[in-house]
């Protein structure tokens, strides 16, 4: 199993959102940065990332599992883009703030901290588990 990161406005699609998706989770689409659709390509079924709230908020307020391993995204007109499908997992009782992340050493060889514009991003079992002890799950 491999760890994540994935990003969203919380104004256009928010952990609430993702957990009112139920058991059939939402497919996770938009992600037009080669890169980021990289990430998404290397996603397993299984997989967890952290649901992050970018631009208002700035915080990981949680977990969403890898459902369904990439396909074509359907928003692409070009067909070049892929998309995967994430189920909720769980809610963090303590949103964990960029600012925490950046003041933690242990933490700051993070995609997040070093390319802030990458929306969909690895993140290492180390990091995971520091992450999971701020966020209180």
């Amino acid at each position: 199993m491999k760890y994540w990161l994935v990003k969203s406005e919380p104004n256009v699609w928010s952990i609430d959102q993702q957990k009112k998706a139920g058991d059939k989770g939402a497919m996770w689409d938009g992600v037009r940065n080669y890169q980021a659709a990289n990430n998404l390509k290397a996603m397993k079924a299984g997989d967890l990332c952290f649901f992050y709230h970018s631009n208002i908020g700035k915080e990981i307020v949680g977990i969403v599992e890898v459902i369904k391993e990439y396909y074509i995204d359907p928003t692409d007109k070009k067909k070049k883009f892929v998309a995967v499908q994430l189920k909720f997992k769980e809610k963090f009782r303590n949103p964990v703030g960029l600012e925490i992340i950046k003041q933690n050493k242990q933490l700051s060889n993070l995609a997040l901290v070093k390319q802030s514009r990458l929306s969909v991003m690895p993140i290492d079992a180390k990091s995971w588990k520091i992450i999971c002890k701020l966020g209180k799950i």
